[in-house]
């Protein structure tokens, strides 16, 4: 804690602060802003008052840069260090964002079961994203498989170690295709207006509005294979190799595309591995990029017709491999230690058992994935 005659100065000093915005001798706009930042946050947070501390304006973002050259630097440290003595600061300049690249990798590689390919790809794209600020172009991925493999999974992973609120931070975005646009007669209508359902109005304003708000923003399309080729071109500019567009840099977007697209194509790969006695973990990119690029390009939807796909937009065609049996058993494992139980293998064979197993000869893989477990579960539970 700060003593009280320390305690004092910084008070006096956040009211000069203000009073001295108005004055000619300093940095108007930057001194007033985080004036108002500070005592923003002693209303919010010591003096309890009506307010919404995570507010996304200026007046409620961490202040950061040289605010003031020239300033005694004694008042400026003061003000930071007792600043950051209640939890504030943070080395990314906006506390919304974390990056935390060794969680990232951690979560892929316990909590992510038979996907050996996403994990990599997933863990390289992001890595290498972040540590590159002058990326020429937003990073764009592209995930395929059959429904629960994982796609939504680890498209949640990336929100939670890249945001402090995860996929409910208000740098993230997710976007259902039969959800939000449900209506292709519509399709000229959400090009502008993100239709009834979506609540902040035009589509491309919503994602322009997100990137000026957010330093680096995260936008999750799920179900794609479902966009009518309009809306996806109608944000394509977003993704391309702009310096900016109508005066905004997207170039700090992630932009992930979930569908089941090429799902078959996945499972055969890793049907013919199997009949060959190879190992899965031995199916590289090599083998399965070229075939889902080629699969997108046909397939019926927003994908084929876009120019997302003619221009070459999407940096990673990232495979979700179908589950064995094994990793049913991992799953469900998890599932019941999110409850706090510990079940023994006779349990956790038995959930395996009750999933439903493709082809019919085999029966290798699970045609549910591990998207039924934690349902699949209570039926076991004593």
């Amino acid at each position: 804690m700060f003593p009280a005659a320390q305690m004092f100065s910084i008070v006096i000093l956040l009211s000069f602060l203000a009073v001295s915005a108005n004055a000619d001798f300093f940095q108007f706009d930057s001194i007033s802003n985080v004036s108002t930042y500070y005592f923003n946050y002693i209303y919010c947070n010591i003096w309890e008052g009506d307010c919404q501390p995570h507010q996304d304006d200026a007046t409620q973002q961490v202040p950061t840069g040289d605010i003031w050259p020239g300033f005694p630097q004694y008042y400026t440290g003061m003000l930071t260090a007792w600043y950051c003595s209640l939890g504030q600061c943070c080395d990314s300049g906006d506390c919304r964002i974390t990056n935390n690249i060794t969680g990232l990798e951690r979560d892929l590689q316990m909590k992510l079961h038979g996907q050996h390919l996403a994990q990599s790809v997933v863990l390289k794209a992001i890595q290498g994203f972040i540590k590159n600020p002058e990326s020429n172009k937003p990073l764009t991925l592209s995930f395929h498989g059959w429904s629960g493999t994982g796609k939504n999974f680890v498209a949640r992973i990336v929100a939670d170690n890249l945001y402090r609120d995860g996929i409910k931070s208000e740098c993230v975005r997710l976007f259902i295709a039969p959800f939000h646009f449900a209506h292709e007669r519509l399709v000229d209508v959400y090009k502008y207006l993100c239709g009834f359902v979506c609540d902040q109005g035009q589509l491309r304003e919503a994602i322009r509005d997100m990137v000026l708000r957010c330093p680096q923003t995260l936008f999750i399309f799920d179900e794609a294979e479902k966009l009518h080729p309009g809306l996806i071109d109608a944000i394509k500019p977003y993704m391309d190799h702009y310096d900016n567009v109508d005066g905004v840099s997207y170039r700090r977007a992630i932009f992930l595309f979930l569908s089941n697209i090429g799902g078959g194509a996945i499972n055969e790969v890793a049907l013919d591995f199997w009949h060959s006695g190879q190992n899965r973990e031995d199916i590289g990119m090599e083998d399965l990029e070229h075939l889902l690029r080629a699969e997108a390009m046909e397939a019926e939807g927003g994908f084929a017709q876009s120019e997302l796909m003619s221009g070459h937009l999407i940096d990673f065609f990232v495979p979700f491999l179908p589950l064995e049996y094994r990793h049913v058993k991992l799953c469900a494992r998890d599932a019941y230690a999110a409850r706090g139980l510990q079940p023994d293998e006779g349990t956790l064979d038995e959930v395996a058992k009750a999933m439903l197993y493709v082809p019919k000869e085999e029966k290798l893989f699970s045609a549910q994935g591990c998207k039924s477990i934690p349902q699949r579960i209570n039926f076991f539970l004593p």
